[in-house]
């Protein structure tokens, strides 16, 4: 798993075009203030240990988030930083996963629509922490 954790002042997001046919149609846009965003990338060879890249995503997410003071996270799916892919299917069981395990202990969690490219709005600060690259 790769994931690129951005601290934002402000990230918004439109979605612009759909590239799995299983998933719904969704043209709805956000936008979020002083929000912890997770470019996750999940790739092939985490089929093989899904609890524990899941367990590790957790942790690192809640860590960047203490570090960054905020207990609001966004969940994107971004299938760029590695050639290695998973399953569509697997990859969105693990973002459920992890949504649904930080929401248990106080996080407030969205996920960008799983299977569309979308249009970016990334506001970031430029300290040490706003932006933390991880390998796992």
């Amino acid at each position: 798993m790769k994931v690129l954790l951005i601290y934002c002042k402000v990230f918004a997001y439109t979605p612009t075009s759909k590239t799995l046919e299983s998933v719904e149609v969704n043209d709805k846009s956000a936008s979020f203030e002083n929000v912890q965003t997770a470019f996750i990338q999940v790739e092939e060879e985490d089929q093989e240990r899904e609890s524990q890249v899941a367990k590790k995503l957790l942790k690192n997410i809640k860590w960047v988030c203490g570090k960054n003071n905020t207990k609001k996270v966004v969940l994107h799916s971004f299938a760029h930083l590695s050639e290695s892919k998973a399953d569509p299917e697997f990859s969105k069981r693990i973002f459920d996963n992890v949504e649904e395990r930080l929401e248990n202990v106080g996080y407030e969690v969205s996920q960008t629509p799983f299977g569309y490219f979308l249009d970016l709005q990334v506001d970031a600060p430029g300290f040490s922490l706003a932006r933390v690259f991880k390998s796992f």
